[in-house]
């Protein structure tokens, strides 16, 4: 009986922020085992992923059949995480890519010589790829796939070349690809690009070209333009989903009181950047909330009628400001990354929002790992109902097909 075949399980973006979600995975391990659930035994049958997310999504899943085990391994990576892991973190790196970018942005005008290549982003990713090919074990993904513990794994990635905003899946079954206004969605194999173009956070990291429909496709974090991080799971067939988010749906207001100053470059980022991997999260919620309330309402006869169907949705997020934590590890940062930042007001207490997506750093993450474990654990009574309703699920299903 596979319990999991529509639990779906949702990760967020947010770069340095993802630490949190590796935590709650961690403490969901736990309460599961202590429930009397196999370390072997995947809760999670369809996982969808975006930005940082993806990465976790994708490594979760290429060790789905071990869960216990698929998540030690990311909680081990995240806690000993350096900057260097993620990107050029050395002086002549920054030199190169964050330097060279400040001076196009400043005096591009005068700079004639980089016109024909220009430097492509604030910070050299390329590290990152390397760690990606140790962390995944994509052939394992696919015994995932061919033995049912894995229905569904999807990334999410935003195309600079149409605008659209694009969904790549990975199923054993088929299901169709899916259109929605700037939504697309496409059948392919999950591979290291997707999750470099996902995570390629924007102006900071390179932009990723990537198959699309035979036609390439320069690509970018996949948040951006993200109008509906929910939508995928449900196409793929999930009946209820957990989401992990990465700060404000249950973090406390900010409550500095300081005279208002004008905002430094890194604090006017740094709230770009929450726009884009933070608030269409906590709309897309809000409207499946009011779905579900609406969906409760319509008699029996009327609902079977309609093709929207009720959600379970569990959120667990951050109750603390990510931010805030992130202001108290910026020295942790490699000098030349905390210099070129310090330049722009980052490693000040307002422009910290913008470090706490770049702070790969083992001080930080561990402190969101195990941040993330607290919340859990205070919501265990929530996580082992949810998971309970998985298997009762699971077998009035199996029940009905008998």
């Amino acid at each position: 009986m596979n319990t999991n075949a529509t639990t779906g399980l949702i990760l967020t973006g947010g770069g340095a922020r993802a630490a949190y979600q590796v935590g709650v995975l961690k403490a969901i391990s736990d309460i599961l085992i202590e429930e009397g659930w196999s370390p072997h035994e995947n809760p999670f049958g369809i996982i969808c992923g975006t930005s940082a997310g993806a990465i976790n999504a994708t490594a979760l899943a290429c060790r789905a059949d071990h869960f216990s085990e698929s998540v030690n391994s990311i909680v081990h990576v995240w806690s000993h995480f350096e900057a260097s892991h993620v990107y050029r973190a050395d002086s002549l790196g920054v030199l190169r890519s964050g330097a060279r970018w400040l001076s196009i942005m400043s005096f591009g005008w005068l700079l004639n010589k980089w016109r024909k290549s220009p430097p492509s982003s604030l910070l050299d990713n390329s590290p990152l790829a390397g760690l990606l090919h140790r962390m995944l074990d994509m052939e394992r993904l696919d015994q995932a796939f061919n033995s049912g513990v894995l229905q569904a794994l999807a990334v999410t990635a935003s195309s600079y070349t149409t605008g659209h905003h694009l969904t790549f899946y990975q199923t054993l079954k088929d299901i169709e690809p899916w259109v929605r206004s700037q939504r697309l969605a496409q059948r392919d194999f999950i591979g290291v690009q997707h999750l470099l173009a996902s995570s390629a956070i924007p102006f900071i990291f390179p932009s990723i070209p990537l198959n699309w429909g035979g036609n390439l496709e320069y690509c970018g974090d996949g948040s951006m333009r993200q109008l509906a991080p929910i939508s995928p799971a449900i196409h793929l067939g999930s009946q209820r989903v957990l989401i992990i988010g990465a700060g404000r749906l249950t973090e406390p207001p900010d409550q500095s009181y300081e005279r208002a100053r004008y905002p430094s470059l890194a604090q006017i980022a740094g709230h770009a950047m929450s726009s884009i991997f933070l608030d269409s999260l906590a709309v897309d919620i809000e409207r499946l909330t009011r779905i579900n309330k609406t969906l409760s309402m319509l008699p029996k006869d009327l609902l079977d009628k309609t093709p929207l169907k009720p959600v379970e949705l569990l959120v667990i997020a951050p109750t603390e400001r990510l931010d805030e934590i992130a202001s108290r590890h910026t020295q942790s940062l490699p000098l030349p990354v905390r210099t070129m930042l310090g330049g722009i007001g980052a490693t000040e207490a307002r422009g910290s929002a913008l470090a706490s997506y770049l702070l790969f750093e083992a001080s930080y993450t561990k402190e969101l790992i195990d941040l993330g474990i607290a919340d859990t654990r205070s919501m265990r009574a929530e996580v082992v109902a949810f998971f309970s309703h998985s298997k009762q699920a699971a077998a009035e299903t199996s029940t009905s097909a008998n």
